[in-house]
Parts: structure tokens; sequence; C-alpha cells
């Protein structure tokens, strides 16, 4: 199956996530490798929604608040 990336170049290096797969992203030092990194990246985001689906995933999902400091205005 085919999942369509995005990425961009940093100084750091490459991050790439998938925009059809919330939350699925990944990151390398060459695009080569932050490729290789998402794939890795998409099959662990298949295998929980996966588990999610036959688990009673309500009952374990936690939510918190977390607050940073930004330089750039909202």
């Amino acid at each position: 199956m085919k999942y369509r990336v995005a990425f961009v170049r940093s100084e750091e290096g490459y991050a790439v996530w998938v925009p059809a797969l919330p939350g699925c992203c990944s990151q390398g030092d060459s695009e080569a490798e932050a490729l290789e990194n998402i794939a890795d990246a998409i099959k662990d985001w298949l295998a929980v929604r996966e588990e999610s689906r036959t688990a009673d995933i309500d009952t374990q999902v936690q939510y918190r608040d977390v607050e940073i400091e930004s330089e750039i205005a909202a």
C-alpha cells in the first residue's frame, strides 16, 4: 500500500509526515533515511490503529495539557 508523505528540510535533516495518518511523523539526517523511517512509522501507526479497534480504547486514553513558551504570535 502506498501513502503520500510530506517532508521539509531543515538544518537538522528532514522532517516527514503522512497527512492521511494524523500524528504519523518521523525524521532523518537525509531524505532517504527520513523516508525509511516514515515507512516504519506507518507500519507502527497502522498496528496501533488495529489494536485500538479490538481494545476498549476509551478506557486507556489519557489527556494532558502541555504549555510551551512561543515567540511566534498566535
